[in-house]
């Protein structure tokens, strides 16, 4: 065994500490990002995605190579590890890795270039005696053109600092903006209820009301 001191990087995950807590980041794995796809010098967008996209599986649009799409939308994935602001744009282009085209590719290249406006930003886990545990939720009716299925996106606090958080479709179409937004507030009672249960195997008494937002 050796003592390697605090942690300060591991598998592309930058970790700094202060007197406010502990921030982490994945800057250097940004930088090359941009360094591979060759848009260190590219303009910056301030959206990862554009509003109202209408992004689909379009056979007019010419056909792109598969492996770098794929490798690209891998290192996104990863990415969003600290950078829960890309989360829906990266389940967007994801769900087009084996039928791409040109138009998907530049949605990936919209990522990347939002990316390059803020390679810094990441999360700081702040100290701090007040154990709360807060889930919000929303989603959105039948926005996907291509099944029109809705989409649930959720973040969880605990002690006020980001935990978790997930964008994703869900498995049936809604039939009204009620049940996909009552088919959210279920996910986000899931992960309420997990989370307990982690403290529980931590050995940490959580005894207070759980909020739904």
């Amino acid at each position: 065994m050796k003592d390697l001191w605090k942690l300060k990087y591991f598998l592309g995950i930058e970790v700094a500490y202060s007197r406010q807590g502990i921030f982490i980041s994945q800057r250097k794995y940004i930088f090359d990002i941009l360094k591979e796809t060759g848009k260190l010098d590219c303009k910056t967008t301030e959206v990862p995605i554009e509003q109202n996209h209408r992004i689909e599986n379009d056979e007019e649009n010419p056909k792109v190579e598969k492996t770098q799409y794929q490798r690209l939308v891998g290192k996104l994935i990863y990415l969003s590890h600290t950078r829960p602001n890309i989360a829906y744009a990266v389940s967007v282009v994801s769900q087009f890795m084996h039928d791409l085209r040109e138009r998907h590719l530049q949605a990936v290249n919209r990522i990347i270039q939002y990316l390059k406006a803020s390679p810094g930003k990441g999360f700081l886990f702040k100290k701090g005696e007040n154990l709360s545990m807060k889930v919000y939720i929303d989603a959105d009716y039948a926005r996907s053109i291509v099944d029109r299925r809705s989409t649930t996106g959720y973040c969880m606090f605990l002690g006020g600092n980001l935990v978790t958080w997930r964008s994703k479709k869900q498995n049936v179409v809604a039939r009204s903006s009620s049940e996909a937004k009552f088919k959210a507030m279920a996910q986000g009672v899931c992960e309420l209820l997990w989370m307990k249960i982690i403290l529980d195997n931590l050995k940490i008494k959580y005894e207070s009301p759980m909020g739904l937002v």
